[in-house]
């Protein structure tokens, strides 16, 4: 079983966390999160910073206090730098333009594909094979950006479609006669 529980959350000199019994507000210099924390999780706060146990002994309160634990993690890490991904388009004619919330895929359809972004999100191209999505909640970046990928997963074969940057496609051979 992890262990993630019994580490302390240490927020930046930046960052404050309040705690209102099962609420928790986490703001930073790039904006604030709340989550509501688990009834089996009881929430500590010590000089070290926030500590996170169970209030019971059962397996379940165990891993809620871990998961309660990385969450907070991530919100203090995503208030204070922020979280992207980036996505690489290979293929011949693929393409992104973004214009305000609105990211304009060309991906070898007969139209292109327009994606609005959820609030909170942003994404950028520097070039036209590559988008940038960030923003401060390290789920919702995450879950847009495989909405993004879905629309033309890589295929095996030619290595075509929109992947992760540190995405490995494992290539297969075409058939032979």
């Amino acid at each position: 079983m992890s262990r993630i529980a019994k580490i302390a959350v240490v927020s930046p000199t930046d960052v404050s966390i309040k705690v209102d019994g099962q609420i928790l507000q986490v703001k930073g210099s790039k904006g604030s999160l709340a989550i509501s924390v688990n009834s089996n999780v009881r929430v500590i706060k010590e000089e070290a910073g926030l500590v996170f146990a169970p209030r019971s002994g059962s397996k379940h309160a165990l891993a809620m206090s871990g998961t309660t634990r990385s969450l907070v993690n991530n919100m203090v890490v995503g208030v204070s730098e922020g979280f992207a991904k980036t996505l690489l388009l290979q293929g011949v004619g693929y393409r992104a333009v973004t214009k305000s919330k609105v990211l304009s895929l060309t991906l070898g359809f007969s139209h292109p594909v327009e994606y609005s972004l959820p609030e909170g999100i942003s994404a950028e191209c520097p070039n036209q094979t590559t988008v940038v999505i960030s923003g401060i909640d390290k789920q919702q970046v995450g879950q847009v950006a495989a909405e993004i990928r879905a629309f033309r997963p890589p295929e095996p074969y030619k290595g075509k479609g929109v992947r992760y940057s540190d995405e490995y496609v494992y290539r297969k051979e075409a058939k032979k006669k």
